[in-house]
């Protein structure tokens, strides 16, 4: 992926408006969002985030239009689930056009793009995983505007979790809340209530989420102020919406069959990343950046997701250096772009630990265990679920592996490993 470029207008500076400190900025068409480094408080608003939505997208597909010329590419989106149902959805999608969006990508207002990010990167899925073998090389009708879209996005050209997840809801009620019963996918692969549920249960985890994110941000000022009183409460309070996000999680066996999961929903979510079925990567046609090479990249895993890094951020919990740290750095740089910059700013910010401990409150240290705690149980929940939904299942295919995650990681070893790390780093 390659690195955003400043504007003309940032020159690589900017100026904030308390303080008029010079900041080195990073970015992107948005504009800057590093911190100021007098310290003022981080808000969610720099981040295109909420205390409502936290890292949901602040938009709902299906109030964004695409232009005209997208029409074919999101009926036949529209319709996955009934040309895959055929056996040849392949066959299908070559015959979309090859849409030039290098100039439109580069210019659309973001929203747009993301929606048209969605559109393709499902279609880009379909094709790779929607028949028996996995192709050698994508197509040039999907392989030039993925990665345009994705180059705008700072993207990887395939699924992200932001697609599946982010920016793939909406509400039923719009006065209502983002909770379960009041959200849908929009875009799916074959649909039905298992593929669905698995999706919602994210969505609903994000938006329950969301408190946490706000309260890390006062927790950082209240660290920074020595204010014990104050960050014990804060943190009194972030156990409690823990508790409703953990909540959420221990639901998705409702609706959503670990047989199920695996046989249907799974598949069409991998990536190019250490997948037997693509051990040379995929070839992306017509994009001579790559030279013809067949490229290597992560798939969507809920490992993207920045809830718990963020929470490792403002804890300062530590994992060790070795092959699986490597893996968690890698997963980074598929996090939407103002999302990475909020963790990276939460963690060049956040003295909680450090404070927490030197105060010798011991209300404070059992409040900041309770949350570090409830991190763990979060991880732990994960890990029951990545053994029941996919490492007991019986191998259905070579691009389905039970001991490899969808984000090309032995995921099992993984997800163990950082949860006793974070548990081990209780004070």
């Amino acid at each position: 992926m390659r690195a955003t470029s400043c504007s003309e207008d940032h020159k690589g500076i900017t100026i904030c408006p308390i303080c008029f400190h010079l900041i080195p900025s990073l970015c992107c068409a948005s504009g800057p969002t590093r911190a100021c480094p007098s310290g003022d408080l981080m808000k969610l608003s720099d981040y295109d985030m909420s205390a409502s939505r936290g890292f949901l997208s602040h938009f709902q597909i299906v109030d964004i239009d695409l232009p005209d010329f997208f029409a074919p590419i999101v009926g036949t989106a529209e319709n996955l689930s009934g040309l895959m149902t055929t056996g040849r959805v392949r066959h299908w999608l070559e015959q979309l056009p090859v849409l030039d969006l290098a100039d439109w990508a580069a210019n659309a207002p973001e929203e747009q793009v993301r929606v048209a990010m969605v559109r393709y990167s499902f279609l880009v899925q379909a094709y790779v995983w929607g028949e028996s073998e996995a192709p050698t090389t994508l197509p040039a009708n999907l392989a030039r505007p993925m990665v345009a879209l994705a180059e705008r996005l700072d993207q990887a050209p395939l699924l992200p979790y932001s697609g599946y997840v982010l920016d793939n809801w909406a509400q039923l009620d719009r006065d209502g809340p983002i909770t379960l019963d009041n959200v849908y996918m929009v875009q799916n692969f074959y649909g039905g209530a298992d593929e669905n549920w698995f999706v919602l249960i994210h969505v609903a985890i994000e938006a329950a989420a969301a408190p946490l994110l706000d309260l890390a941000c006062h927790l950082v000022e209240a660290a920074r102020a020595e204010d014990t009183g104050s960050a014990t409460a804060l943190l009194q309070e972030m156990d409690e919406h823990w508790d409703a996000v953990n909540a959420i999680f221990d639901r998705m066996p409702d609706r959503c069959d670990p047989y199920i999961y695996y046989q249907r929903v799974r598949p069409y979510i991998h990536g190019w990343a250490n997948n037997p079925a693509l051990p040379d990567g995929l070839i992306y046609e017509g994009v001579e950046k790559y030279q013809g090479k067949g490229q290597i990249f992560c798939g969507q895993t809920g490992s993207q997701s920045s809830i718990v890094p963020s929470m490792d951020a403002l804890f300062q919990v530590q994992h060790g250096n070795d092959p699986l740290r490597s893996f968690l750095d890698e997963l980074h740089a598929y996090r939407p772009v103002k999302h990475r910059r909020f963790i990276e700013d939460l963690r060049e910010q956040s003295t909680l630990r450090e404070y927490a401990i030197a105060s010798g409150d011991a209300a404070l240290r059992q409040a900041f265990n309770a949350s570090v705690e409830q991190v763990a149980r979060f991880r732990t929940r994960h890990l029951e679920y990545a053994a029941s939904y996919i490492n007991k299942q019986a191998i259905s295919g070579k691009g389905n592996d039970t001991e490899v995650g969808t984000g090309g990681t032995p995921f099992m070893k993984y997800l163990k490993k950082h949860r006793d790390e974070n548990r081990a780093q209780l004070i």
